[in-house]
């Protein structure tokens, strides 16, 4: 049986050898998404917009939540919500179709020649291309709103590093065990449902009792909503030495979760 490579380099070498590959299959995955809709692309705006009427009329008119620097209003309270649920948005769209990444792809498996191995970096490229639009729709809302974009923004791809990393290390990782055990996609859609309400998307750390501040920290997705929010919404510069703790986490993540698809994608065509 056929031993596939698991070295970190090999990682990034599989992604740059089969590069125009990846970028046809996230084409074609973005475009498959509307295909057959009336307005086709436009929902990738519409979605986050009407998600973000939503959350912001429950959690600033209903409870009545604040951040110190949106006391009083609640577009400013939109923006920095806006931000938690972008990231997130990346994080769940990716953990969510990992068990099915494999299953609904065997025609793939069946053949030796195909890199199974991309088949997450295209699920990652297409959750970016979406939050990329997120992202624009939420540096337009800050230029409309508060007549100024802050200058750190350009750091929001360092930011988004560690979660990028960690992202692939647990969708390659879910994306094999799918392939064993079926109801994995139940378990993920509960577990990114959770981290929606423990990473800080609708309320600052802060707001916390200090005993619990700890167990946000320890949290990755909460601490890079955080220092999302610092650069593109506050004007501050990230903590590049709690970044860099954390991209070293994202790496090694990564490379496990990696080591394990090659591992074990030698038994895919049997199950499948």
């Amino acid at each position: 049986m056929q031993d596939f490579p698991i070295s970190p380099c090999e990682m990034l070498a599989s992604l740059w050898r089969n590069r125009s590959l990846v970028r046809a299959l996230v084409k074609r995955e973005v475009f498959a998404r509307y295909r057959g809709s009336v307005i086709g692309l436009a929902w990738s705006f519409l979605n986050p917009l009407l998600m973000l009427s939503v959350y912001t009329f429950v959690f600033s008119g209903v409870f009545s939540s604040r951040w110190a620097s949106a006391e009083d209003s609640k577009l400013d309270f939109a923006i920095i919500l806006f931000v938690g649920l972008i990231v997130h948005g990346l994080f769940a769209e990716c953990i969510n179709r990992a068990p099915a990444l494999v299953v609904s792809n065997v025609n793939y498996v069946k053949k030796v020649i195909f890199p199974l191995e991309i088949l997450p970096w295209v699920s990652l490229g297409a959750a970016l291309f979406h939050m990329a639009v997120s992202l624009i729709v939420l540096l337009l809302a800050q230029v409309a709103i508060n007549q100024v974009l802050p200058w750190t923004a350009v750091f929001f791809p360092l930011v988004l590093l560690p979660l990028v990393l960690g992202i692939m290390g647990l969708t390659w990782f879910f994306s094999a065990l799918g392939v064993y055990l079926r109801d994995l996609g139940q378990v993920t859609a509960i577990f990114t449902t959770i981290m929606l309400f423990m990473s800080a998307v609708f309320f600052p750390i802060s707001a916390l009792p200090e005993r619990y501040h700890i167990w946000l920290h320890l949290n990755p997705l909460a601490v890079i909503i955080q220092e999302a929010r610092k650069v593109l919404v506050m004007g501050q510069l990230p903590d590049f030495s709690l970044l860099a703790a954390i991209l070293g986490l994202g790496a090694l993540f990564a490379w496990a979760g990696f080591a394990w698809f090659q591992r074990t994608r030698r038994g895919f065509a049997d199950v499948l």
